[in-house]
């Protein structure tokens, strides 16, 4: 569907599906939309039928809400995304010699519209869509009005052609240049390494400290234990290890007490998964952050998705980038509502924007 993409990789929605994450009882049930032409597949799109709004990141739980104050069903719902994943990618993919995408992206639309009468679906929704596939699905069907748009933000690290972290420091204003050098410098007296491995090379043990510091972390912030167990990672690990990157981070006897995952292509990485077993001041933004900044320098990858939301991340050089979705909801007055929140919230998410534009830390060149 995108081949530089991990995320849309078959690979990484299969391990998904067999080690049990996405299934019916956690509330992501396959429901696989293929276009064919004759017997010949050509389109695909991620799509699962939805009990609950958990590991989207974009938000309805408002809407949810609501349709339950007037005892109507929102869930089931449809949803096209990769899940437990907030990340822009393809969520359909045409066939190459198809002269008329056109006409799929019609035939999908029809399709999605005819399931929520069929099978009594509230809304169906495509989330975190590249902008070009986004405008598509907007356009309306023949005999069809179009989709309700929606507009959200992330915060990616743009590497400017920088060789070196240095670099990086000097493009910044001196203030915000001491503020990263000092939060670094808290973890000098820990004498910690931070080595990156290649899924690889990384071995079972390895796996099995990451999953314990994440489980740990998300145990601690969240109350559970994450969306993904360990045969999703061990699962990955082994079927795509040219675009999983580890993090181990050692202390001065050189334990494992903290651990990174990342995800990477061409162009781009994608800090995921982190979990420590330790606290330690500032060790979350170095290994979430600055570890992976200096990887796409060395690397020379264009961007780095440090993952959802994080207005912190401005300060430390990443910017506020639009992220699009897109809905249909079938009930009338519901849709009507919900279309006017949308048009509301669009216009605060371009406020908002501009308004950590302005406050990013970079150094402004004299005209």
């Amino acid at each position: 569907m995108d081949d530089n993409n991990p995320f849309n990789q078959h690979a990484y929605l299969a391990a998904l599906e067999h080690s049990g994450c996405v299934s019916q009882q956690t509330g992501w049930t396959p429901l696989h939309l293929l276009v064919r032409q004759s017997s010949r597949i050509i389109a695909v799109m991620p799509l699962y039928i939805k009990t609950h709004s958990y590991g989207e990141y974009i938000f309805d739980w408002a809407w949810a809400e609501a349709y339950d104050k007037h005892q109507i069903p929102y869930y089931p719902k449809l949803v096209s995304a990769i899940p437990f994943t907030p990340v822009t990618g393809k969520r359909i993919g045409i066939a190459s010699d198809i002269t008329q995408p056109s006409l799929v992206w019609d035939v999908i639309k029809k399709a999605l519209d005819g399931s929520l009468l069929e099978h009594g679906f509230s809304s169906w929704h495509c989330l975190f869509l590249p902008k070009e596939q986004f405008i598509e699905m907007s356009k309306s069907a023949e005999d069809s009005h179009s989709c309700l748009k929606r507009l959200s933000t992330q915060f990616h690290w743009q590497n400017k052609g920088y060789q070196h972290f240095d670099d990086f420091l000097a493009a910044l204003t001196s203030r915000k240049r001491k503020d990263i050098n000092k939060e670094r410098a808290k973890l000098t007296p820990h004498e910690l390494r931070f080595e990156f491995i290649n899924a690889a090379q990384a071995t079972t043990a390895m796996w099995h400290t990451f999953y314990a510091c994440y489980r740990q972390t998300y145990t601690k912030r969240s109350g559970h234990s994450g969306y993904l167990n360990l045969a999703f990672f061990e699962s990955i690990a082994k079927t795509m290890p040219e675009n999983i990157l580890l993090l181990l981070v050692h202390d001065i006897e050189g334990e494992v007490v903290a651990s990174a995952l990342y995800f990477k292509s061409t162009t781009h990485l994608y800090g995921r998964y982190w979990g420590s077993l330790v606290d330690i001041d500032g060790l979350h933004f170095e290994a979430c952050y600055y570890q992976g900044i200096e990887y796409c320098i060395t690397h020379n990858l264009a961007v780095f998705d440090a993952g959802a939301q994080g207005e912190h991340k401005v300060a430390r050089g990443f910017e506020p980038m639009a992220t699009y979705s897109t809905h249909e909801v079938i009930h009338p007055e519901f849709r009507s509502a919900i279309e006017n929140f949308t048009f509301q919230e669009a216009d605060n998410i371009k406020t908002y924007m501009q308004q950590l534009t302005s406050k990013l830390p970079y150094r402004q060149d004299p005209s």
